[in-house]
């Protein structure tokens, strides 16, 4: 899921703290690997409360928004408001509320095993005082929005694990790795690539590594059979010497 950001400046509302206020808004395209620009869509601060008294995941017709937006259906994912305490599912109020919480519910994170703490959380009813929503895009309209189709970013990081490329056991996992080129800082520098570090990844030299470890074990196990067949010898030898001597010593006896 690639998730981008529109911001709605309100127009109609006076600054409150002599800067414009602006809200935003986080749209996800699940069904789209290309990251989106921020889009700016200037309202008169109408247009976008189709999202006010909407609860979490319920789905909003985007059609009030621009002409651009008809048809594109929207389900609201999450929040937070102006303070930065997110929106909480199930919580069915237009405000901030103080929760007891613990480790198995949403907004906390408990630091110790068995830890419950009361947390500030804002109510899963979007109002005028929620400062960002995440919305998803659930169904696309007659119209292609400009960003968030159009323009394609290339891939930066791809998977750190070779197995996760590999296509078959003869392929060179080396050239599904996804490279990166950088632009040099200093004037006249030649650009390079940069790939993140594949775990796993099989190469000539990692084979080589391994045939000196087998060849290592396998020189240590033959020179411990050579000692041990070694130590056998000198053993029996000493037996058969203590033997020798004992049975000396009872013929002496006897006489």
């Amino acid at each position: 899921m690639v998730a981008g950001r529109i911001i709605l400046t309100h127009n109609s509302d006076p600054p409150t703290t002599g800067l414009a206020r602006a809200d935003a808004t986080d749209l996800a395209n699940p069904a789209s690997l290309k990251a989106i620009e921020s889009a700016v869509i200037t309202s008169t601060g109408l247009r976008d409360r189709i999202f006010y008294d909407k609860k979490l995941a319920q789905e909003v017709p985007a059609d009030s928004l621009e002409p651009e937006w008809a048809g594109y259906l929207l389900c609201i994912t999450g929040g937070n408001d102006k303070q930065g305490f997110p929106m909480k599912q199930g919580v069915l109020l237009l405000y901030r509320v103080k929760l007891l919480l613990a480790d198995s519910h949403l907004c906390y994170r408990a630091r110790c095993t068995g830890e419950h703490k009361r947390k500030s959380v804002h109510g899963c009813i979007v109002g005028p005082d929620i400062a960002v929503l995440s919305v998803v895009l659930v169904k696309q309209g007659e119209g292609e929005i400009a960003g968030l189709y159009n323009d394609v970013l290339p891939k930066r990081l791809g998977p750190k694990r070779a197995t996760k490329i590999k296509r078959c056991k003869e392929d060179d996992v080396q050239r599904y790795v996804v490279r990166r080129e950088v632009t040099p800082k200093k004037e006249g520098g030649k650009p390079y690539t940069k790939a993140p570090k594949i775990q796993r990844l099989v190469t000539p030299i990692c084979l080589q590594r391994r045939r000196h470890l087998r060849s290592l074990v396998r020189r240590r196990s033959e020179n411990q059979k050579e000692q041990k067949a070694e130590f056998d010898i000198l053993i029996a030898k000493r037996i058969a010497e203590k033997k020798a001597n004992v049975a000396a010593l009872k013929a002496a006896h006897h006489k």
